[in-house]
């Protein structure tokens, strides 16, 4: 078990590029922290994808299952050592982080694994946008704030409104600004067991990274909301400006398709990215970073880590990088 673990950090911290890196210049990529790196069940350690410019600590976070837990573990590990703290500020770094360099949320769909740390957090959070397409934002608003389960710390929904958070809806395909930041954000919709789920293409000076939300294969989902971003995508493909893709697989690929719940394996990531290629024309994503996300922990003898990197290898024809994450590593991809 402990060798297991040790060689899937080793194939991951392989992906990460120096941390003194030089100051950023336009185009020089993303930095992503992995705030949540799993799945399902290990509470602490659930979906949220810190993303910004490299060289530029204004960021947002992509989902946030875990906010203050995998900031304090991504702090332990050198990854915001990058991240100053204002001398004049009482707070931590991760209260810095939090409240001050998190400039929003990108926010797939109200699953309590997507945004319990963003529920709890909230009395000390700072005031930020939550980007939603509008069904998400109504199930935000009326699931969790309230004044039943949460106060409500929008601004909208149950008086007293306490408009910590602005609810900013995105139409699906169009580019918004991401206040604060240097980045834009645009939202697809996707198809997840019946419920709506997001991807959010994520951009700054001509550079990308697509963060993915949790999704069902468009062949068991009976739509196409897979084929529709990768044709939104497929030109920045072929000029190398999507930098990073975040795709779930959640089960390995011997789960029945009838008992997949909305959600991708191994085999079907594998599918899915093939179409990406063929879009961008064949033999472009040779060298494509691709996290894998939202595997879900396993009340079992060994966790899946090892066989789903080993399924994704093994059926790997593309020449795409994957990265099996751990709690609190960063990587820069340029």
């Amino acid at each position: 078990m402990a060798s297991q673990r040790l060689t899937i950090a080793a194939l991951a911290l392989a992906a990460i590029l120096p941390a003194a890196a030089s100051p950023a210049a336009a185009g020089d990529g993303f930095d992503i922290v992995a705030l949540g790196a799993l799945g399902g069940i290990e509470d602490g350690n659930l979906s949220a994808w810190m993303i910004h410019p490299h060289g530029d600590s204004r960021a947002v976070a992509c989902e946030a299952g875990t906010l203050v837990n995998g900031l304090r573990v991504a702090e332990a590990k050198g990854s915001l050592d990058g991240i100053a703290v204002p001398a004049d500020s009482p707070l931590s770094r991760v209260g810095y982080v939090l409240t001050d360099r998190i400039k929003g949320y990108l926010i797939s769909h109200a699953h309590l694994d997507h945004v319990a740390g963003l529920v709890i957090a909230s009395p000390d959070d700072g005031r930020k946008p939550i980007y939603v397409l509008p069904s998400v934002g109504a199930d935000l608003v009326e699931t969790y704030f309230n004044w039943r389960a949460w106060p409500n710390f929008t601004d909208r929904g149950k008086a007293p409104q306490l408009k910590k958070y602005t609810i900013a809806e995105l139409k699906p395909g169009e580019a918004v600004p991401v206040g604060d930041t240097a980045m834009t954000v645009t939202g697809f919709p996707l198809s997840h067991g019946g419920v709506e789920s997001t991807a959010f293409l994520v951009e700054s000076d001509g550079d990308a990274v697509l963060c993915f939300g949790d999704t069902g294969p468009d062949a068991v989902e009976k739509g196409t909301r897979l084929h529709d971003i990768w044709t939104a995508v497929a030109e920045r493909v072929k000029q190398k400006r999507l930098k990073a893709i975040v795709i779930e697989s959640s089960y390995t690929s011997d789960r029945p398709d009838n008992l997949l719940f909305g959600h991708l394996t191994p085999r079907w990531v594998l599918d899915a990215l093939r179409e990406l290629d063929r879009q961008a024309g064949g033999k472009a994503l040779e060298g494509l970073p691709v996290i894998v996300s939202h595997i879900k922990y396993a009340l079992t003898r060994e966790q899946p880590q090892a066989r789903m990197l080993k399924e994704l290898e093994a059926g790997n024809d593309l020449g795409v990088r994957f990265i099996v994450p751990e709690q609190g590593m960063r990587w820069h991809f340029r």
